[in-house]
Parts: structure tokens; C-alpha cells; sequence
């Protein structure tokens, strides 16, 4: 990775420590999710507090694809979801907010962030690579609005590759239910303006940008709705300009990494699957369809008493 200007070894060396932590805590979870989820949290309190802002900045561009090798809704999978869910915090954490991850399961943001003049709550989003489809539903725009509970507003926080570019329901949803858009390229923004500026200028430029939302006409088309953003941002201070070229050049940099990573992986998967024998690969679809798992679950169902119930 030498001939990357902006996200070197050192950051992509931390990614791969923190995909190895994830896969090896799902070992440790069994019923214990809260304790596996406050874990992640201090752990990168700690390394932020060891490494400085650099750790931040090399999580902030490289979170947004879900790792190839994680199952989907495997317990990695939701341990990664409380990965980035923390990185947010600690990233609002950077500007000067308050903020923490809530515990909910369901039916609940996933972060709460306080200044002294307004809140919201916020939810990280990230895909993989190989997804195929993506519709509104997998952003949960309208779901967030319901999950304000008398805060003003919301935050969903998505890696900017994997955002419809022209047109698109959730840009319609999101000026309509007041809820803001953003992306880990503009949060990160968000952040190195905070720390070069002061935190209360960028809690305001932050504000500002929740406000813009509203004002938005109710339209499907991405450009309107990055163009109200982006103009809001850069209009705000012209350091922004420097921090936004950086973060632009970085973005390109990240989708070829999480591109080249995910090739890898499938290559050496490929390679793994081709490489067995007949009963091995059998054996693997089994395993892989939860064959054992369902007939289990089958087996558990009893008939109830709801029939005996008589007056």
C-alpha cells in the first residue's frame, strides 16, 4: 500500500487487528452481548487515547464494508455493527459532544449525542461489498424518525460508496421525516474541522447542518440533497476546503482497499471450497444452510394449552 497517499499500512495493519478482535470475541460473546459490546467500546476509547486522532481518522475511512469473511447476521456481523456504532460515538465524542451507545436490541437508535443547545441520535450503516441489493428499508430512514423520542434530530452515518448517487426514495424520506444523511467521508470532515477549529464550531457547523434538512424540497434526486449538505459544510469556514479534498482523495483510497480485501478473501474462499472432497463439501452446504440448527428449532415447537382454557 505504499503508493497511498492518505490511508497507509499503519491504517490498513489497524483494520485488520480489529477484524481479527471482532472474529475472535464471537467466541467470547455466548450470552453475554452487553459485555462484548462494552469491551469494543473501551477498547477504542483506549487506543484513541494512546494513538491520538490518527486511530480515529483510519477507522472513520476504512468501517464502511461489513468484512466478506463475517456470516450474514452472524455474531460478527453484530459485533461490527457495535463496532461502528462506537466509533460514532467516540467520533461526535471528538467535536465536543456528549454521546453514547444505547444497549437496546430493537425498536431504538443505536447512539444518543448531546450539545448544550440540541441532541439527536444517530445509527451507522455498513454493507458489504458483494451485496446485491439495497432498497430503502435497508436504511431505516423512517425508522429513526420514530426512534427520536422527542429529540429534534437524527443522523444515519453510511459509507459513501454504497449511497445512490441520482435518485432514490430515502433522499425523499429524509427531508421529509427531518432526518440527515451522512457519510464517514463527511463525518470525518466533521472531525479534523473540530479538532483544527475548536469544538463548539464545528457543534454549530454540525447544527446547521441538521437545520438545511428541512429546508430541502421532498425530492428523490441525490444531487439536491448533497448539494444542500455539502454547500452548508464547505460554506461554513474555508479551512473546510483543505479537509474535504483530503477526505475525497481518502474515500477513492478506501473503496480500492475494501475492494481489493474482499477479492482476496473470495479468491482464497474459491480456492478453500474447490480443494475439497465430495463428503467435505457436502458436509459444508449442511453446516452452511443450518440444516441442524432448524431441525433443531423444529423439534423444540410444543402444542400449547391455549384449547384447555375453558370457562
Amino acid at each position: 500500500m505504499s503508493e497511498s497517499r492518505i490511508i497507509g499500512e499503519a491504517a490498513v495493519a489497524r483494520r485488520e487487528r480489529w477484524i481479527a478482535f471482532l472474529e475472535a470475541q464471537k467466541s467470547e460473546v455466548k450470552d453475554d452481548f452487553r459485555k462484548a459490546s462494552e469491551q469494543i467500546e473501551s477498547d477504542l476509547r483506549q487506543e484513541r487515547e494512546a494513538d491520538g486522532n490518527g486511530a480515529l481518522f483510519d477507522h472513520l475511512r476504512l468501517c464502511g464494508d461489513i468484512p466478506e469473511a463475517f456470516a450474514h447476521d452472524s455474531t460478527a456481523e453484530k459485533l461490527y455493527s457495535k463496532y461502528t456504532d462506537s466509533l460514532l460515538a467516540e467520533a461526535f465524542k471528538a467535536i465536543g459532544l456528549k454521546s453514547l451507545v444505547l444497549q437496546e436490541r430493537a425498536d431504538a437508535a443505536d447512539v444518543e449525542a448531546f450539545a448544550d443547545d440540541y441532541s439527536f441520535v444517530a445509527d451507522a450503516k455498513s454493507f458489504r461489498l458483494s451485496r446485491t441489493a439495497k432498497n430503502q428499508k435497508d436504511f431505516k430512514v423512517q425508522s429513526m424518525d420514530g426512534w427520536k423520542h422527542g429529540k429534534p434530530y437524527a443522523m444515519i452515518v453510511c459509507p459513501i460508496y454504497q449511497l445512490p448517487s441520482k435518485s432514490s426514495q430515502i433522499y425523499q424520506q429524509a427531508s421529509a421525516r427531518n432526518v440527515c444523511l451522512f457519510t464517514y467521508s463527511h463525518l470525518a470532515v466533521l472531525v479534523s474541522f473540530g479538532i483544527s477549529n475548536g469544538g463548539s464550531d464545528a457543534i454549530d457547523l454540525l447544527h446547521a447542518i441538521f437545520k438545511s434538512i428541512p429546508s430541502l424540497n421532498t425530492s428523490k434526486g441525490a444531487p439536491e440533497y448533497w448539494q444542500t449538505v455539502n454547500g452548508t459544510m464547505l460554506r461554513h469556514s474555508p479551512k473546510i476546503v483543505d479537509f474535504w479534498q483530503t477526505e475525497k482523495l481518502a474515500a477513492m483510497e478506501s473503496l480500492a482497499l475494501a475492494k481489493e480485501s474482499a477479492l482476496t478473501y473470495l479468491a482464497k474462499e474459491r480456492a478453500r471450497i474447490m480443494a475439497l472432497s465430495h463428503d467435505q463439501a457436502l458436509k459444508e452446504l449442511v453446516e452452511t444452510r443450518k440444516i441442524q440448527d432448524r431441525i433443531k428449532k423444529i423439534r423444540s415447537i410444543a402444542t400449547n394449552e391455549i384449547m384447555e382454557f375453558i370457562p
